[in-house]
C-alpha cells in the first residue's frame, strides 16, 4: 500500500477559527507531531505541509531538517515519516534521560527559587487531579489520558527549569520528545499512577528541603521504574 501523504489542511486550531499556535514553523510542526496529528503512514512532504501551514517551501524544508536532527522524523522516499521507536531506542533514550534528569533534580534542589517551588507545587496538585480523573473513568478515554500525560510532562519540565541549567534542559526536551512519539499508546494503570504520585512527592520534598543527592536518587528511581514499565509493555505487544 503506498504511503499516505499528510493532508493539506489547516491545523485543528485554525479549523476552529483560532489563530495558529505562536512560534516558529518548526515549533508548530513539532507540536503537531507530538500531539499525534500525523499517523505512522503519513508522508510529510514540502508542498502539502506548505499548504497546510500557509507558508513557503523554504521554512518547511528547514523545519523538516531540524526535526530529522532531533530524531523525530526520518527520510522516507521523497519525504519524511514520523519515527517509530523500537525497545532498543526506548532503552537508549531512557539511559541518557535518567542521568540528565537525575542531575536536573539535584540542581533544582540546590538552585530553585520560591517561584520554581510554587510552580512545582501547583503542577503536582494538577497531576493528582488528573490521576483522580483517570481513576474515576476506568477505562479512561484518550482525552483524559492525554491531559494526564501533558500535566505530568509539565511537572518534569518545571524541574528542568528549576535546575537553571539551560544545556540540560535543552537536551531533556529533545529526549522526552523522542519518547513521546516512541510510546504514544502507553497508558498508566491505577497502581502505576499511585506509585508515580509517591515518587513525585519524594522528589518534591527533596527539592523543597534542598537535599540534592536525595532528589537525584528519587528521580533516578522514578525514571528507572518508568523505563521498565515501558519495556515490559513493548515485550507484551510483540508476543
Amino acid at each position: 500500500m503506498p504511503a499516505r501523504t499528510a493532508p493539506a489542511k489547516a491545523s485543528p486550531a485554525a479549523d476552529e477559527g483560532h489563530a495558529p499556535a505562536p512560534g516558529t514553523l518548526f515549533e508548530q510542526v513539532r507540536s503537531d507531531i507530538l500531539a499525534g496529528e500525523f499517523g505512522a503512514t503519513a508522508l510529510l512532504q514540502e508542498v502539502p505541509l506548505a499548504e497546510r501551514y500557509k507558508v513557503s517551501r523554504t521554512p518547511v524544508r528547514e523545519a523538516l531538517a531540524r526535526l530529522e536532527h532531533e530524531g523525530l522524523v526520518e527520510k522516507a522516499g521523497r519525504g519524511y515519516r514520523v519515527r517509530s521507536g523500537t525497545p532498543e531506542d526506548v532503552l537508549e533514550v531512557y539511559e541518557a534521560r535518567i542521568v540528565l534528569e537525575g542531575q536536573a533534580a539535584a540542581g533544582a534542589a540546590e538552585r530553585r527559587g520560591e517561584l520554581d517551588l510554587a510552580r512545582l507545587d501547583h503542577l503536582h496538585a494538577a497531576v493528582l487531579a488528573a490521576h483522580t480523573e483517570l481513576a474515576a473513568h476506568e477505562p479512561a478515554g484518550q482525552e483524559a489520558a492525554d491531559a494526564e500525560r501533558s500535566t505530568h510532562s509539565a511537572w518534569h519540565a518545571t524541574i528542568w527549569r528549576a535546575s537553571h541549567n539551560r544545556t540540560i534542559e535543552t537536551l531533556l526536551q529533545r529526549l522526552t520528545a523522542q519518547l513521546r512519539i516512541y510510546d504514544r499508546g502507553t497508558r498508566e494503570t491505577a497502581p502505576d499512577l499511585e506509585q508515580t504520585r509517591d515518587e513525585h512527592e519524594r522528589i518534591l520534598a527533596a527539592i523543597r528541603d534542598r537535599r540534592p543527592e536525595d532528589a537525584r536518587a528519587a528521580m533516578i528511581e522514578h525514571l528507572t521504574r518508568a523505563r521498565e514499565v515501558r519495556l515490559h509493555r513493548f515485550g507484551s505487544e510483540t508476543r
